[in-house]
């Protein structure tokens, strides 16, 4: 079975730094775009940054230039970097990935979310 799973969240002061991680796992023939998205209290899910296969990325206004994402692709895994954090970007970080399986179905996976709180 295909499971996402981050790790790396915490608890940080304003203006340090964070790197998230998320594995994917389980029956994996490829993996095209992978994303983190997040979920601040009291707003809607939405994108952070997203990689795709060729190494490609974008990234959301609010976190351009703070934020890098990356992939291994031998590790079917994602990062995220997240530098001069704001108290702002507290919220459930969620991976994301849309993958092919072994047996070549394709879909979108969600991970469970890891928390980031950044204390101002």
């Amino acid at each position: 079975q295909v499971q996402l799973v981050e790790s790396g969240g915490g608890l940080v002061q304003a203006g340090g730094s964070l790197r998230l991680s998320c594995a994917a796992s389980g029956g994996i023939f490829s993996i095209n775009a992978m994303a983190w998205y997040r979920q601040s209290p009291g707003k809607q899910r939405e994108l952070v940054a997203r990689v795709i296969s060729g190494g490609s990325t974008n990234y959301a206004d609010s976190v351009e230039g703070r934020f890098t994402i990356s992939r291994d692709n031998a590790k079917n895994t994602v990062y995220l970097q997240m530098n001069s954090l704001k108290p702002e970007d507290t919220g459930v970080y969620y991976c994301n990935a849309d993958i092919i399986s072994t047996s070549l179905n394709q879909f979108n996976l969600w991970g469970q979310g890891t928390q980031v709180t950044v204390s101002s």
